[in-house]
């Protein structure tokens, strides 16, 4: 008799839906299919295939690649068989990547062949790395794909996964220096898997347009609930919106994952809303909470199926606003929540502390701190942080955000990000979201300008809405009616576009470095 009892690991979950599902399709990337059998079936080849090129239990892998089926079979390779597996984001400078892959120390790096000629650069800068996989082509002195996963044997590796493994290195974004290695175990990124299904309503035959890179902790979480649940994975190299529109439309997609620009960004596509999206029942957003003029277009145009996911590669699913929840037209109270990022998951716990760590009450903010059965384990070769991160079980995040009274968090400002004028705090969200209220404003980021007088002054750059004129003057008296006069701007930066990560997060510490100083 079949037994589908097993493990809590990511590895039989596949092989759980090789079973379940079987011949029923799990990823589609233009012309190319699996189904749930074909994929397991290849990861098992893959790691076995690995195997052979030396790869043991709990060694490391590394990825350099855009969305693409070999990646998401590289995971259940590595996932079935034990192996660790690292990403690296494929818009980093060499200089980065190399830093990032010498954390890691892979054995086996698999590389799309666009970076083929970055090879023998990396080759001889990380010493670790013995052999190196192309995964859509060939390179001298690389294996090709292909060739690798009809070298594996079908029997699979002869190695298993365990619970206590590790099974991913995931990198920060390095907003506040060298990026981090978050270590996410077998354990918590299965039990991840788990919570996500039942906020996200997804069943078998569903289908999740990812666009998002699936070297990110967002992505690989999405897929890795839509496909636990029978689900499909439409896999799209990158973001482009167009692209996006046409999805939505032809390829029957029920569940898309977006951050609030790139929903923007669709919005502002002119064939948008020009035809129907039938299957479509959920937009997830993430990164930040939406601006409401985004949200009012998008629920006309999509209706009312968002739903905000917060999450980071440290503490993964952290807390959700529902569908229902999702008022743009409510009461005063339900117009605010929108601006929250809702309350915890189930089997997560949240608390907002002050420096002593005591609980903060309700409307006063603190350091958001967290527990959870799904959280990284710690920062890779990096005890220092993880010490300073992971204090008696608790996650200590770097956000600053306050309770409402209802329970509901409102993430304020970054730790580091907190601007001190005068010896006030001034939280960087309050301006932004102020500003945000200006009919002319598009989009806006708040950071602090050095000031001999203030300590620190207030700096908004801005993007105007397209056609729109507004001036520094106008938007500062605009934020002075809204806001404390020592928290309005002292200066007001304009330009076409803001630098963000691939998380879709506004980059803070690339606008410092453009206008961190006054002049």
């Amino acid at each position: 008799m079949i037994q589908f009892a097993s493990p809590l690991t990511l590895g039989r979950m596949f092989e759980d839906n090789a079973r379940r599902f079987g011949d029923e399709l799990a990823l589609e990337f233009g012309q190319e299919r699996r189904s749930h059998s074909e994929l397991y079936s290849n990861g098992c080849r893959i790691a076995a295939a690995l195997e052979g090129l030396g790869m043991r239990k709990q060694d490391r892998m590394a990825v350099l690649s855009m969305n693409n089926v070999a990646f998401v079979e590289t995971y259940v390779a590595a996932w079935t068989a034990g192996y660790v597996v690292g990403t690296v984001n494929f818009r980093l400078a060499l200089p980065e990547m190399i830093w990032i892959l010498n954390d890691i120390g892979p054995k086996v790096l698999l590389v799309e062949a666009q970076y083929a000629p970055l090879i023998p650069a990396l080759r001889e800068a990380v010493p670790t790395i013995t052999a190196v996989v192309v995964m859509d082509g060939e390179a001298e002195g690389a294996i090709a794909y292909a060739d690798l996963l009809a070298s594996g044997s079908p029997d699979g590796p002869s190695t298993c996964a365990t619970e206590d493994d590790v099974a991913s290195l995931i990198y920060t974004s390095g907003t506040t220096g060298r990026p981090k290695g978050c270590i996410l175990g077998q354990r918590e990124s299965a039990f991840n898997m788990l919570i996500l299904p039942p906020s996200m309503g997804n069943l078998p035959g569903d289908r999740f347009l990812c666009i998002m890179p699936l070297f990110h902790i967002g992505a690989m979480a999405i897929a890795l609930a839509m496909l636990s649940n029978g689900g499909v994975v439409v896999i799209h190299r990158q973001f482009e919106p167009a692209d996006v529109v046409r999805a939505l439309v032809e390829d029957r997609i029920t569940h898309a994952l977006l951050a609030p620009t790139m929903v923007q960004m669709v919005l502002q596509q002119p064939e948008v809303g020009a035809r129907p999206c039938p299957d479509l029942r959920m937009i997830m957003y993430s990164a930040a909470p939406m601006p409401s003029t985004v949200l009012r277009q998008g629920m006309k145009v999509f209706g009312p199926i968002f739903l905000q996911m917060m999450g980071s590669s440290e503490g993964c699913s952290m807390a959700w606003l529902p569908m229902s929840m999702h008022r743009p037209d409510g009461t005063q109270k339900e117009q605010k929540r929108l601006m929250s990022i809702g309350t915890p998951y189930r089997g997560v716990a949240i608390r907002i502390v002050d420096e002593q760590d005591r609980d903060c009450p309700a409307g006063e903010p603190g350091e958001v701190i967290l527990k959870s059965p799904i959280m990284f384990r710690g920062y890779w070769n990096n005890t220092a942080a993880t010490l300073d991160a992971i204090r008696d079980g608790w996650y200590y995040s770097g956000d600053i955000g306050q309770f409402d009274e209802d329970g509901y968090i409102y993430l304020v400002d970054r730790k580091k990000d907190m601007i001190i004028s005068g010896g006030e705090n001034i939280y960087s969200r309050e301006v932004e979201e102020a500003l945000l209220q200006h009919p002319a404003v598009s989009e806006t980021a708040v950071i602090g300008n050095a000031d001999e007088t203030w300590g620190e002054i207030v700096c908004a750059i801005v993007v105007r809405v397209p056609g729109a004129a507004v001036t520094e003057k106008a938007l500062i008296e605009h934020c002075q009616t809204l806001i404390a006069g020592y928290k309005k701007p002292r200066r007001v930066v304009f330009t076409d576009e803001l630098p963000r990560m691939v998380s879709g997060k506004i980059d803070k510490k690339a606008l410092r470095a453009l206008y961190g100083t006054a002049s």
